[in-house]
């Protein structure tokens, strides 16, 4: 059975429930800001994510509040001052970044009630949050307001200018290394989930030469009930199928999804040839 919901029928409140636990986990941005005044603000989105490279775009949004549609703080600030800075949030300074989303006061400084330290940035105003593993400073490009009743969002269209990266997570190639920076990503509710451990697992990018794909398999594996969508997929990417004849017993297709389990997909098709 499927539930089926029509949004217009639905609060935002419910909308919400069903959007946030379907759509995750999602990246969070510890945003730091400073209003004309100079007063600094610290608080994070997890409606964020990068949109562009060339040139280097990173988008979020600070959505009203549903209770009185109020702004946030870190929108307030953007409006006077087009600048921030987006902090990234790994597993060692998640409850530090739960505490800055605290409601406190305008004027507040969420560095202080959070524990985090300040370091000055290098082309924009607001500090960067020294305990993160990488930092991203930005000029705001563009506001888009999506609304003005509660829940209703606004983009924020954010060009990078400087990138600063903790050496402690970078590979021998000088580049990041997801084990390390052990990002956290935020779920439905009071959920979340960080990169490491058995939550991390690799997969092949799809052949530059196209791999045969599932609609190319024999029916004797594309048919059969013991692989699932994945295991055909795996199964699928490569450039080509050699030999005629695939045998289509029970056990043999379990040996190969065991395999496959482990990522040998080269050592699964071995044992599927007759």
């Amino acid at each position: 059975m499927i539930k089926t919901i029509d949004t217009s029928q639905v609060t935002p409140a419910e909308s919400i429930q069903y959007l946030q636990n379907a759509v995750a986990p999602r990246p969070i941005a510890l945003v730091s800001t400073v209003d004309s005044q100079g007063n600094v603000n610290l608080s994070p989105f997890s409606f964020y994510n990068v949109f562009s490279s060339n040139p280097p775009i990173l988008v979020f949004s600070p959505s009203r509040r549903v209770r009185n549609t109020t702004t946030k703080h870190t929108l307030e600030n953007i409006e006077e001052v087009r600048e921030c800075v987006i902090n990234t949030v790994s597993y060692d300074i998640v409850h530090q970044s739960s505490l800055s989303s605290t409601e406190y006061e305008k004027g507040v400084n969420e560095f202080q009630k959070a524990g985090l330290t300040e370091v000055p940035s290098m082309k924009v105003s607001p500090p960067r949050v020294k305990e993160s593993k990488a930092s991203f400073e930005c000029k705001v490009r563009d506001l888009i307001h999506l609304g003005d009743g509660g829940g209703a969002g606004t983009l924020v269209v954010c060009e990078v200018l400087m990138i600063h990266v903790d050496e402690s997570v970078l590979n021998e190639r000088g580049l990041i290394d997801t084990r390390k920076i052990d990002l956290v990503g935020r779920m439905g509710e009071s959920w979340y989930t960080h990169s490491n451990g058995d939550s991390l697992f690799e997969i092949p990018k799809p052949l530059a030469t196209k791999g045969i794909g599932v609609d190319a398999l024999p029916d004797e594996i594309r048919l059969s009930k013991v692989f699932t969508g994945n295991d055909l997929a795996m199964l699928g990417n490569v450039e080509i199928l050699s030999g005629d004849f695939f045998k289509n017993d029970e056990n043999t297709h379990r040996h190969a999804k065991d395999l496959l389990r482990d990522g040998d997909v080269e050592g699964a098709w071995n044992i599927l040839r007759k």
